[in-house]
């Protein structure tokens, strides 16, 4: 048996911790005032909540199939963990820290909600006024769980599990929960400069890809990358499952993000579904062009891009534009991952030129089409027009600058954590065990070839997946 170390410790005792802490924050509160609700946005918003929960395993799907059969297990895995870890520090500090009672404007106060304290008889949350303020909150953990486990994708075949749930932690502390608390708490500051961002493409995407770059910078190249070997998808019928589980579940992040079922969640669902059909073909014909094939992938990738491109302005701008967002933005993601792949940047999966680019795209252009006929919260009064640039209005620059102190800050900040959690514990599997593969050696279970291989006490056991 493996001797135990205080690192193998320390999870299952700061775990034990939570645990027994909750036992002294007595939370079985009554709601508020139920009078104010309505069942009809209550419903919405419960099924966009389990929607964008749906998107956690479709991501590991979507991941899964497109790393080398010998990471599968250990990819998928990274995401699914994120579930478990990020509702942990969401009940403890996170939903304080994103949505609690401000500190200039910069950060919650982690203590204005410890263990969930006064959420279930909270008054309604300022932007959904008709659900209660715990269904706010589960819908807001649903991004808080995704955001994390979109970085696994810039770090697959290399690093190290713990390490990487140590990143999970870290990441929602120092990154998630302040930007998230910037650009959608009324006090954060980002949201009193004007930035708009509907359902998380500055939060989420932006976040996540600017800190997947970071991490791939830090942790180096994978051995077959410096050897130029061509890595083989593990199975692309993965890819597509991932990709209708996102695209499915993408209809709760965006038009859930209306936070009631009304005529703008209905814009958002029609703008989302625009944006990922006309993204996918444009990345496959975009490849046509330059002398590909239309592969699956390639229209799989292509949709997920039109996704996080308009997650930003999902809920400002019009339907019509939104398939010029994701025409332009799946153009501009393709050439990315192309400019990437002469680099010698090991970005295993494209996290950056994808979701980060994806993400910046979808953030400007919100600059450019929001408008007030969408939406009355894009800002036009008898003295000012902060619409997008093409009816005339100045929020572009509102955007441009909110997109560098989010990009910047995620960047610096990412590759930070990744720096102390490499000295506190090593990010980089060794050479041997990235050979054999992470799924056996972080975890001592292989999907080769349709058939599970799971060692136990030495003894590999081989059984049949179905």
């Amino acid at each position: 048996m493996k001797k135990i170390g205080i690192r193998e410790v320390l999870p299952f005792f700061a775990l034990t911790a939570v645990a027994v802490g909750s036992l002294f924050f007595p939370t079985a509160e009554a709601f508020a005032d139920t009078s104010k609700y309505v069942t009809g946005d209550i419903t919405w918003v419960l099924i966009s909540t389990a929607l964008v929960f749906l998107m956690t395993p479709g991501l590991a799907f979507f991941y899964g199939g497109m790393v080398n059969r010998k990471n599968v297990l250990s990819t998928m895995i990274k995401s699914f963990v994120a579930a478990g870890i990020v509702t942990v520090l969401w009940i403890t500090v996170g939903y304080g820290m994103s949505f609690g009672t401000t500190i200039g404007g910069v950060i919650g106060n982690p203590m204005s909600h410890l263990f969930y304290k006064g959420v279930v008889s909270g008054a309604p949350w300022v932007g959904g006024p008709t659900i209660p303020l715990t269904l706010f909150s589960l819908f807001q953990l649903m991004f808080a769980i995704i955001t994390p486990a979109l970085v696994v994708g810039a770090v697959a075949e290399r690093v190290r599990f713990t390490s990487y749930a140590l990143f999970i932690v870290l990441f929602c502390v120092f990154i998630y929960f302040p930007v998230c608390h910037w650009a959608w708490h009324p006090d954060g500051f980002l949201f009193k400069m004007g930035v708009l961002d509907f359902a998380g493409g500055t939060v989420v995407h932006i976040t996540a890809g600017c800190a997947a770059l970071a991490g791939a910078l830090v942790l180096k190249r994978r051995k077959s990358h410096i050897d130029n070997i061509e890595n083989h998808p593990a199975n692309v019928p993965y890819v597509l499952i991932g990709t209708g589980l996102l695209w499915f579940g993408w209809f709760g992040f965006n038009a859930g993000s209306a936070l009631a079922a009304n005529t703008l969640a209905v814009s958002a669902f029609a703008t989302t579904n625009t944006a990922a059909a006309t993204a996918g073909l444009s990345w496959m014909f975009f490849d046509v062009l330059r002398g590909k094939k239309p592969s699956v992938q390639g229209f799989c990738i292509g949709a997920v891009v039109g996704l996080v491109a308009i997650t930003p302005g999902a809920g400002f701008v019009g339907i019509a534009h939104s398939a010029f967002i994701g025409f332009v933005a799946a153009i501009i993601s393709n050439l990315a991952v192309s400019l990437r792949s002469k680099t010698k940047v090991d970005d295993t999966l494209d996290v950056f030129p994808c979701h980060g680019i994806g993400g910046i795209v979808g953030m400007l252009l919100t600059g450019v089409f929001a408008s007030h006929a969408v939406n009355s919260a894009v800002g036009l009064d008898a003295t000012a027009n902060h619409q997008g640039l093409f009816f005339g209005g100045d929020l572009f620059f509102t955007q441009l600058k909110g997109m560098v102190i989010v990009a910047s800050y995620s960047f610096i900040v990412g590759w930070l954590i990744f720096k102390f959690i490499n000295f506190v514990n090593p990010l980089r599997v060794s050479e041997d065990e990235e050979s054999a593969g992470l799924d056996e050696s972080q975890h001592g279970e292989n999907y080769v070839q349709g058939t599970l291989l799971v060692r136990s006490e030495g003894i590999i056991e081989e059984r049949p997946v179905h």
